[in-house]
């Protein structure tokens, strides 16, 4: 039998799960513990394939909108925030509503208001149609938030008044090229007023550094995550800016593309925040029954921070 080649694969750490996501799925659990299925799921709880078909195989019906659910089940709004109007219209029609919005996009919900009330305009940074977006800016009034995705986007602003703005992000974002908005933002809006705390969330931040500490020594990374997830995405943006010459985002070990790794020896392997572990130990094994593998863990923060599910689910029916 040949001898396998040799590759030392770098773990990053942190990666996967998040305390938001960790407890958006454990809420849609505990919903379906207390109220039998269906429960209903207004979007995907959070961005992967596999998490949200697991959860389908214990009765959640994930729908795009409330108006496809039924009055007399309950409904769970994802980890990624929803417009006002959305609870409002849940109450409208006496529905059972658990809202699974991570507590970090609250907390950047809860600051739009808080500026909006001091008669400020928000600018929001973020991407176009991502359902963190489009809950953020569904928060405030029409005309309220202005979108901007790039440098670019920053000389086009009109905004109401040059003098009055606040700027929020979404979570999810690279670190990296928000910094270059917010800069431009403040050279052509010196009185913009900025979050006292970052609003892009400690994982986001925690898993792109720990991506930027491997890229150094890998030939090749490896993001486990969905196409949908944004701060996926901005992990294999983050190897390639980091000189990683093969930067590539796979769902499972099914996707990865053996050829094009080629005669590789280091490879970094990371994953989005709603990527559970069992895909990256799956990704794991098939490169154990492929090389002689040497695995190197690379940690750059311990993370240790958990969120309560909402009262509702922790008292008994």
């Amino acid at each position: 039998m040949p001898m396998k080649p040799a590759l030392t694969l770098y773990l990053a750490a942190p990666r996967g799960f998040c305390a938001g996501v960790d407890r958006a799925i454990k809420i849609v659990e505990m919903a379906l513990e207390k109220w039998g299925a269906p429960v209903y799921v207004r979007h995907e709880i959070v961005h992967n394939k596999f998490v949200v078909d697991s959860l389908r195989d214990k009765g959640a019906v994930f729908v795009e909108e409330l108006d496809e659910c039924p009055d007399d089940r309950p409904v769970i709004f994802s980890a990624h925030g929803v417009p006002k109007s959305v609870p409002a219209e849940a109450r409208r029609r006496h529905m059972v509503f658990v809202d699974a919005t991570c507590p970090l996009v609250s907390k950047v919900h809860i600051e739009a208001e808080r500026h909006h009330a001091e008669g400020l305009q928000m600018v929001m940074i973020g991407h176009a149609g991502h359902p963190e977006v489009l809950g953020t800016m569904g928060q405030l009034p029409e005309g309220e938030v202005l979108l901007v995705e790039t440098v670019a986007d920053v000389a086009t602003l009109t905004p109401r008044d040059p003098d009055r703005l606040a700027f929020i992000t979404q979570t999810t974002l690279s670190v990296d090229d928000t910094a270059g908005i917010v800069a431009a933002l403040q050279a052509r809006f010196p009185s913009i007023v900025g979050p006292a705390k970052e609003d892009i969330c400690y994982a986001t931040t925690n898993r792109q550094a720990a991506v930027k500490t491997i890229a150094p020594r890998i030939e090749a990374l490896l993001v486990i995550g969905a196409p949908n997830s944004s701060n996926s995405r901005r992990l294999v943006e983050v190897g390639s800016a980091a000189g990683c010459g093969y930067s590539q985002l796979v769902q499972r070990a099914t996707d990865i593309d053996w050829r094009a790794l080629g005669s590789v020896r280091t490879v970094g392997v990371t994953a989005g925040a709603s990527a559970p572990e069992v895909l990256i130990n799956e990704v794991i094994d098939a490169f154990r029954d492929r090389f002689d593998l040497t695995v190197e863990l690379v940690e750059t923060a311990r993370e240790d921070i958990e969120f309560k599910v909402p009262r509702v689910l922790r008292e008994a029916s």
